[in-house]
């Protein structure tokens, strides 16, 4: 006698324990696949038809069945049964329910194995297509910000101290080539996740006469899983997915971390519009940059889903194993976390103000023209090692005197080098420092022009 109602439960004598149904169930979080079941499941339902395992009038009753179930979801009134396992159970069984004997027929060919790693990469491809459309949304931020910034001096930093002057629009574009990277990587990473496992079954391919190649021209993939062993149990996609937004979101973490410290009152480089900061409970004077740092703190998630993912994969034997039900959730949470933090910080970089002013002056100070003097002796034919001690030596000098490298005469500076001549002094300025780095990748302004020039002219090139 049967003991249980599961679609499965066939060869079952006991119906599955309430704490078992509970812990295995991925309904919870899965129902948001429903879209995408639903578009694999109106796709092998026309390849059924197609090949004669259903007749048009079953076709038909499914298609419309499928229809009107993804509109109660979409409108909020379809009834999730708590003792259903997952969506694609819970699509299923709403399916018998309104066509009978014809929903019953839909699962011939496929398995939930190769059925989910469907839904997965049907979601994940509009995800990846959607963080792509925010990620430029980002970089053409930046371009346009620095093209209006093309004149605006800052300090660069090594080591967080102050090394040699930069344009703000050559540190902004530094970024833009970080964003860049990341799009590449997540456009690379959109090829393997557009592959169709559809008809991979369970393991070892359908015995039935599917048409794989017509299941892809539905689904509008552009090529085929060519083993459906791996096919089932492949989520190097995910992994591969949740890498790229690791390092996306390192690159956001970064930047955040710059405006934490340039909104500060020891640096004071930028002002955060009011709407986008918050005050303290207790101090009535506070202005904290609560975006920025929320955005470097969600940079963990991101890290521990990929963690997650990996260790989730590292030890499964071949090939679907039930392990590979909690990839969703790092992943979930993963796309949901990096789409948030990019469409925060590209409208938050529109609504902050750079202190012009305090960044020269500080670009100005803690002699960030050193390596500039030391180049001047180099075109004097002194072997570079020899200049740079020569400079240290006048640096050490300017500390103890409490002088900058303009304050000194020509007397003072041939007491290190005799060959210092007035020409020197235009090595002193920051203007000229910047200027001079006109090669290719360089900080000079007619170099970070023409790279915008560059920029603007690529944009808009994508999947």
């Amino acid at each position: 006698m049967k003991k249980t109602d599961k679609m499965w439960g066939g060869r079952f004598k006991e119906p599955t324990n309430k704490m078992v149904e509970a812990f295995t169930a991925s309904l919870p979080f899965d129902r948001r696949l429903y879209r995408q079941d639903i578009e694999g499941s109106m796709a092998h339902c026309r390849v059924l038809a197609k090949t004669g395992y259903l007749s048009p009038d079953e076709s038909r009753k499914i298609l419309k069945g499928l229809r009107d179930i993804r509109k109660e979801f979409e409108n909020g009134t379809f009834k999730l049964s708590p003792d259903l396992e997952d969506i694609h159970m819970a699509v299923e069984k709403a399916l018998i329910e309104k066509t009978g004997a014809a929903g019953a027929k839909l699962h011939a060919g496929r398995s939930r194995n190769d059925q989910v790693s469907l839904d997965v990469r049907l979601y994940l491809r509009e995800e990846v297509i959607e963080i792509l459309i925010l990620l430029n949304l980002l970089k053409s931020g930046l371009v346009a910000r620095a093209r209006k910034e093309i004149n605006t001096v800052m300090p660069g930093y090594t080591h967080l101290q102050k090394a040699q002057p930069v344009l703000l629009a050559h540190y902004l574009l530094a970024y833009w080539e970080m964003f860049s990277r990341d799009e590449e990587r997540m456009v690379d990473c959109f090829g393997r996740i557009n592959v169709m496992p559809l008809g991979s079954a369970a393991l070892a391919g359908t015995g039935l006469k599917m048409d794989r190649a017509y299941a892809a021209k539905l689904l509008r993939f552009p090529s085929l899983s060519r083993n459906s062993m791996d096919a089932v149990s492949d989520r190097d996609f995910i992994a591969e997915f949740i890498f790229a937004a690791s390092l996306l979101m390192m690159h956001l973490s970064r930047i955040c971390e710059d405006l934490v410290l340039w909104s500060s009152g020891e640096f004071g480089f930028v002002e955060i519009s009011d709407s986008f900061t918050t005050g303290s409970s207790i101090m009535p004077q506070k202005k904290n940059p609560d975006v920025a740092e929320l955005i470097r703190g969600k940079t963990g998630r991101v890290y521990g889903s990929l963690v997650n993912i990996l260790t989730i994969l590292k030890g499964l034997p071949m090939t679907y194993n039930r392990d590979l039900q909690e990839d969703k959730e790092p992943l979930f949470d993963t796309v949901d976390t990096t789409k948030e933090c990019l469409a925060v910080l590209a409208v938050m970089m529109e609504n902050i103000a750079f202190n012009r002013r305090r960044m020269f002056e500080e670009a100005s100070k803690g002699f960030s023209t050193a390596t500039d003097v030391a180049e001047y002796l180099v075109t004097k034919g002194v072997p570079f090692r020899e200049s740079h001690r020569i400079v240290g030596e006048i640096v050490g000098y300017c500390i103890e005197k409490g002088k900058a490298f303009s304050d000194m005469n020509l007397r003072e500076l041939r007491k290190f080098y005799k060959g210092f001549d007035r020409d020197v002094y235009k090595a002193f300025l920051v203007e000229h420092s910047i200027n001079a780095r006109g090669l290719i990748g360089g900080t000079a302004k007619k170099t970070v022009l023409k790279r915008i020039e560059e920029i603007e002219k690529s944009e808009g090139r994508g999947i």
